[in-house]
């Protein structure tokens, strides 16, 4: 059970490189940024609410009451993550898909001093030294497209997607925290399934005011958003058990593997070149997830 939320993590991270690769496509559907962003739940929600009801009754485990403290940091967590998507959705518009990505991990940094802050979980120096690296290592990784300006936008949206992928973190490792002495995997589980219907409704409700029409258009393409929402749900589901066994600044912080799959995916599937210096940065990056893992062992 030590380094469970290890492999946990890794599966996470790989999952929803898938995820983002699929919903890059989606804006040369005709989707909007919200209608993109939406596909992420739409589909998500019922099947969290199955895996979690298939996990009661198969594990025979009481049903978790949640509280008003749940609630709270559900809630917030699941607003923070809407944000957030929707800033990295925006983000595949301005850059290549690699360097969108690459901007949102000054998360490890922002998570780490929010769980200090917020739950009271501290980070060991080798932690942080760890943490450190991993952004030394991605802020290589950011590099501008050949011929295409340095984008002062790309890098707010960049910097205030990692921010709010912090706090979704911190809020859901407090959710699946204030269900205990419940398992782990059912506390996390049981969070999914309430944080994700709770962002379905509330992503169809600004559709409906603010974008007539789109929740139409996302529907009729289903054949190809539901597939967001399955890999959506599969890598959030991912998170929630490391977050329910782990400290949040360690599993986002090991969660930087994301960009060496990115990388990956970059090469692969978009075709875009990578130069000595992203070679460097996959290797601090990768060296940071080494000190990650002592941290936590030590």
């Amino acid at each position: 059970m030590t380094l469970l939320w290890v492999w946990v993590t890794l599966a996470a991270a790989a999952v929803q490189t898938l995820r983002f690769m699929l919903q890059k496509r989606l804006t040369g559907t005709g989707l909007s940024t919200g209608g993109a962003t939406f596909s992420r739940f739409l589909f998500g929600a019922p099947i969290a609410a199955l895996a979690a009801v298939l996990t009661l009754a198969m594990t025979g485990a009481e049903v978790p009451v949640p509280g008003p403290r749940f609630w709270a940091f559900a809630l917030a967590g699941g607003a923070a993550q809407v944000a957030a998507t929707f800033l990295t959705v925006a983000l595949f518009k301005l850059r290549n898909f690699a360097v969108g990505v690459a901007f949102t991990k000054t998360e490890t940094v922002q998570v780490a001093a929010f769980s200090v802050l917020v739950l009271g979980e501290a980070v060991t120096p080798l932690g942080w030294f760890g943490i450190a690296l991993g952004l030394v290592g991605v802020l290589l990784l950011s590099r501008t497209p050949r011929g295409t300006a340095f984008s002062a936008r790309a890098v707010v949206y960049g910097v205030l997607a990692g921010g709010l992928f912090g706090l979704s973190s911190i809020g859901y490792r407090g959710a699946t925290l204030e269900l205990m002495p419940a398992a782990f995997f059912t506390r996390a589980i049981v969070t999914l399934a309430c944080v994700t219907f709770a962002q379905s409704l509330g992503m169809a409700l600004y559709l409906r005011l603010a974008e007539p029409g789109e929740l139409g258009r996302v529907i009729r393409a289903w054949r190809r958003t539901i597939w967001v929402g399955v890999t959506g749900v599969a890598g959030s589901a991912g998170w929630f058990t490391a977050f329910a066994l782990m400290n949040a600044a360690y599993v986002r912080a090991l969660g930087q593997v994301e960009i060496v799959f990115t990388l990956i995916v970059s090469v692969l599937v978009f075709h875009e070149r990578l130069s000595p210096r992203e070679g460097a940065g996959i290797a601090l990056v990768v060296a940071s997830l080494i000190a990650i893992v002592l941290a936590q062992s030590v």
